[in-house]
């Protein structure tokens, strides 16, 4: 089987996205979708570059599936995971000049300690916040990494950094880099779906799981967590009448394409939308929630009033991660944890969305035999400031944040890092987005320095042109 690393030509640009399903012709949005369907024998040969058949890592993996819970906004470390006793002792005074706001010097208000109290949690005594009692049961299980660092301190190019590893648009997507490496274990449902708020997309839309210059086949495909995950799913007529079309549609593709096999762009395409037919055939029962028992919704709390989008969204994830999905990325709508004002009430009512859904899904990892091979990533772009912004608001951070990590290879019960004693700079073990990334490809059995895509003359790499240090203290 080929390695995932080998040197590609780039795609050529012949079409537009508008002008290529206008010719192709067909409703259903799949050109967001990335599989190819099985080759029958009487079917012409032409063989894919671009699949998302099961490829061999590198090296054993620890993680075989990734389930990424991005926090759109940025979360405040100094209120969710790290306590400052001195950043209390301070409240209320004007900091050094060390800490001055340079972009904008009237914006650097006084030190605002955190409202909310924190306990230790579990047998490590790993310190949260009250607003985490559902992550608290779960603190044993969990990497908490508390010196993560951004470059930049804008929502969208934050967010590009933490999913792309640059602060420039338009590059591939982490999911969309770990299905170029590993291909999908199903056929039948796309191999890296964004799990989206019906309410709304989230900042900066659909670039959060874009392929970038990488083929559509690569591509993030949304689901929605409310009604049909899907819309017009369903085929219209009998199955053997869908199973018919679809068969009619393959060989007019397949001949289509044969003598256009330098096409790069129209096989991914057609891949596209043959998965989108196939899933007409299969994927209703897995995306269909009323399936699951009672207390497995009472569980996630999708019939909470504070709770049910982000239940719907949790449980929709693992039915797909269990199915064969490769990489799972759940937003919100919005940037609820933009803090700008009113701290206090802002971080209660999002934690009083998220956390007990969140414990809901680590328990039902582990309860499904899930939790050891599927890395969960909890984190946003960046944190908030120890400073006030306004009466009692936070703008966003860049030098020093937290995320959490879970199953897939890393410690449990373990605290990695922290920041200096305001919570404003990383002061001890930093890691920076290139070093998160490479030890996210190598925990899922992917060398960074060799999982590269040939584009505009050089060898990409998600970790861009840096050299970075796996963070191995972290892994189990």
């Amino acid at each position: 089987m080929p390695m995932p690393h080998v040197t590609r030509t780039p795609i050529r640009q012949l079409l537009s996205r508008r002008d290529t399903l206008t010719r192709l012709g067909l409703g259903l949005p799949a050109f967001a979708l990335s599989s190819l369907l099985p080759a029958r024998a009487n079917e012409p040969s032409v063989q894919p570059r671009y699949d998302l058949l099961p490829k061999r890592p590198h090296f054993a993996p620890r993680a075989k599936r990734v389930l990424l819970l991005f926090q759109n906004g940025g979360p405040s470390q100094m209120d969710l995971f790290e306590p400052k006793p001195e950043l209390q002792r301070r409240d209320g005074q004007k900091p050094g000049e060390a800490f001055v706001n340079t972009v904008d010097p009237k914006k650097t208000g006084a030190w605002l300690g955190s409202p909310f109290q924190f306990a230790p949690a579990g047998k490590s005594g790993m310190m949260l916040s009250e607003l985490l009692p559902g992550l608290a049961r779960h603190a044993d299980d969990v990497t908490l990494i508390r010196s993560m660092v951004s470059q930049h301190s804008n929502h969208e190019q934050a967010i590009w950094y933490f999913n792309t590893g640059t602060i420039m648009p338009g590059r591939p997507s982490m999911g969309s880099w770990v299905t170029y490496g590993l291909g999908s274990e199903t056929q039948d449902l796309p191999a890296f779906v964004a799990i989206l708020n019906p309410k709304g997309l989230p900042v900066d839309g659909v670039r959060n799981f874009s392929n970038g210059w990488m083929p559509p086949v690569y591509q993030g495909f949304a689901m929605r967590a409310e009604g049909t995950p899907v819309l017009d799913l369903k085929p219209q007529g009998s199955s053997d009448a869908a199973a018919g079309r679809l068969d009619l549609l393959r060989e007019f593709n397949r001949r289509h394409l044969t003598p256009r096999s330098d096409q790069l762009e129209l096989e991914a395409r057609i891949a596209s939308f043959e998965l989108a037919a196939r899933m007409q055939l299969a994927a209703t029962e897995a995306l269909d929630l009323s399936r699951e028992p009672k207390k497995i919704h009472e569980a996630y709390g999708t019939e909470g009033e504070d709770t049910s989008i982000h239940g719907r969204q949790l449980l929709l994830a693992r039915r797909l991660l269990e199915r064969g999905v490769r990489f799972v990325q759940v937003l919100h709508n919005g940037q609820p944890w933009d803090t700008h004002t009113n701290n206090n009430a802002g971080n209660r009512q999002i934690c009083k969305q998220t956390d007990g859904p969140t414990a809901a899904l680590l328990r039902d990892l582990k309860d499904r035999g899930m939790f050891e091979d599927t890395l969960v990533i909890w984190g946003g772009e960046f944190g908030r400031t120890p400073m006030a912004e306004g009466k009692d608001g936070r703008d966003h951070h860049k030098f020093g944040f937290s995320l959490w990590l879970a199953g897939g290879g890393v410690k449990r019960g373990f605290t990695y890092g922290s920041t200096d004693e305001f919570g404003y700079h990383a002061a001890d073990n930093p890691v920076h987005m290139a070093d998160f990334h490479a030890t996210i490809l190598h925990l899922l059995g992917l060398d960074w320095n060799k999982l590269s895509y040939h584009y505009e003359t050089r060898d990409q790499k998600l970790t861009d042109i840096h050299t970075p240090a796996i963070v191995k203290d972290i892994l189990a």
